[in-house]
């Protein structure tokens, strides 16, 4: 069966995303859609898409049933009124990360979607690559024995320039939203929501956020340690650890290749499970997947665990001094 994709934006992330969908069994591109008529027309020429035109030619396909599903992959601040839209004309959902802006306006989303009964999945491909997947059944399995502490580290050097988006608060820029919602989703993902989170971090000159750590408390002395900022590199090491030994995502975490086991008191165990192309393939195998089975959530990455990443989001950013707020995309032209 043939899914036919509509991609909402010509950036890289789109491009990325679209290169890999060549490894997705039954994909296509239908639609391509763009604030400029032009670049959408560029991106369908290069990736092969049937059609192109605005954002509202985009929803209008979808309305039409000339689009099965729509990625979004414009700035995070962007998504809400997109999302909102496509929902309110049935057209399923692919969101990138982070969901949203803001903690209100992913809760919007999910309530549309809900009501709807229309498919929505936030885009963190890291839960789906298949040495994460491995990472979950381990420790699912007791192969660490009970899960007690998550570490992880995103941090990439960026020269800071306030007319780029990644440092443009209303564009979604700063380390937290861009990078951090890596290292909190994959604690959420193993450890579930957390009962307090505690930040310290720096901010640059216009007040966007330059550094973060996040520590993420449970009331039962489980605890996530994680760090993110656009000023310097880090490995991108993530290590669950458990009673009986730990687990190492071996960098970088969001797409690893490759676990390091330790169980207490034996030779490390290296274990390999390779991506698919880019890794970007089996986020959009797990959506047609779902859309084939009449299913209107992800198991793996269901809207409560979006909503639960994005109250830490928040939350940190509240505590850096931060307010974020989602942005009005032209839909009429």
């Amino acid at each position: 069966m043939t899914t036919r994709w509509g991609i909402a934006a010509t950036g890289g992330m789109a491009a990325a995303f679209s290169e890999d969908l060549a490894h997705v069994p039954g994909a296509e591109i239908a639609f391509v859609g763009s604030r400029s008529p032009e670049s959408a027309a560029d991106f369908a020429g290069r990736f092969g898409a049937g059609a192109s035109g605005t954002y509202a030619d985009l929803l209008a396909a979808g309305r039409d049933g000339e689009v099965d599903v729509i990625y979004v992959a414009t700035p995070h601040p962007q998504h809400h009124d997109l999302a909102l839209a496509a929902i309110e004309g049935g057209t399923p959902l692919l969101v990138e990360k982070a969901f949203t802006a803001t903690l209100a306006g992913a809760q919007e989303v999910v309530d549309a979607a809900r009501a709807a009964q229309v498919f929505c999945m936030e885009a963190m491909w890291t839960r789906f690559q298949p040495a994460v997947v491995h990472a979950r059944e381990l420790v699912a399995g007791g192969a660490i024995g009970d899960l007690l502490l998550v570490q992880a580290d995103f941090c990439a050097q960026r020269d800071y320039d306030p007319t780029s988006r990644l440092f443009d608060l209303a564009l979604g820029g700063g380390a937290v939203l861009d990078l951090g919602v890596y290292p909190v989703s994959l604690a959420q993902h193993f450890l579930g929501r957390p009962d307090q989170v505690t930040v310290t971090g720096t901010t640059y000159p216009n007040g966007a956020d330059r550094s973060a750590a996040i520590q993420m408390s449970y009331a039962d002395g489980r605890a996530a340690s994680l760090t993110t900022s656009l000023a310097a590199q880090t490995p991108g090491r993530a290590t669950l650890v458990g009673t009986e030994g730990s687990l190492e995502l071996v960098p970088p975490f969001y797409h690893p290749t490759r676990l390091v086991l330790h169980r207490n008191g034996e030779q490390p165990e290296e274990l390999e499970r390779l991506q698919t192309g880019r890794g970007y393939a089996h986020q959009a195998i797990e959506v047609q997947d779902c859309l084939a089975a009449g299913r209107t959530e992800s198991a793996v990455m269901p809207l409560a665990d979006t909503l639960d990443v994005q109250w830490v989001l928040e939350e940190s950013l509240r505590q850096l001094g931060i307010e974020m707020a989602e942005a009005r995309v032209d839909l009429d032209a």
